[in-house]
């Protein structure tokens, strides 16, 4: 696989795998304060109890993953050297919270949660300053990029469509939008509620 996930776009934004970008870069999207640097995309991953750990730990948690995993666990976005965004992108065995959230229990039509050809979009994270500029959809599209490379077979979303609410606050467009997954090339398969859609890329592994 190239080093890059995916050519520029026409924002001039490139996306890298996490494990080719220094971790500092990845701390500079998520920042110090707010719900991604609370997170650190542990919340699919981890049992509830291990919310008393602090967002150092939660932080150092992401890093070891990036360090063990060859296929996740996100991609980073720069707007030339400055990282701007990312997205979480693995794997869907690894995030097994994720199967008890009714908008995929009712809506995927992938059932088998130990099926590691099956990935997933989890999560968005882009930097305030750079917001409408582009980012969230480049990511999308790299992901679809990314995934095929590292052999999935489906790579799934579980998009929020801001139309079916009334002014949706930014912190509730994290899974991503229905808009910018279909720009990057998913289908939406089922609408678990109206503001929550399923979302899909399958691939052609023949």
């Amino acid at each position: 696989m190239s080093s890059e996930v995916a050519a520029a776009s026409p924002l001039e934004l490139r996306v890298l795998p996490a494990q080719q970008v220094p971790f500092a870069d990845i701390e500079t999207v998520f920042g110090t304060r707010g719900d991604p640097a609370g997170c650190w995309c542990q919340w699919y991953k981890i049992p509830g109890s291990d919310w008393r750990e602090s967002p150092a730990e939660l932080a150092a948690r992401l890093r070891t993953q990036i360090q063990t995993s060859d296929r996740g666990p996100g991609l980073v976005a720069y707007d030339g050297e400055t990282p701007v965004g990312w997205c979480a992108v693995e794997p869907r065995p690894a995030l097994p919270r994720l199967q008890r959230k009714r908008i995929v229990a009712n809506g995927s039509d992938e059932p088998d949660f130990d099926d590691d050809s099956v990935w997933a979009v989890s999560c968005f994270v882009v930097r305030r300053a750079h917001r409408r500029r582009g980012v969230g959809a480049a990511l999308a599209e790299a992901a679809v990029v990314y995934a095929r490379e590292q052999g999935a077979r489906v790579l799934e979303a579980y998009a929020v469509d801001p139309s079916a609410r009334a002014k949706p606050p930014a912190a509730d467009l994290f899974p991503g939008t229905v808009t910018m997954f279909e720009r990057a090339g998913f289908v939406e398969v089922s609408r678990p509620t109206p503001s929550r859609a399923v979302m899909q890329v399958r691939f052609d592994r023949a």
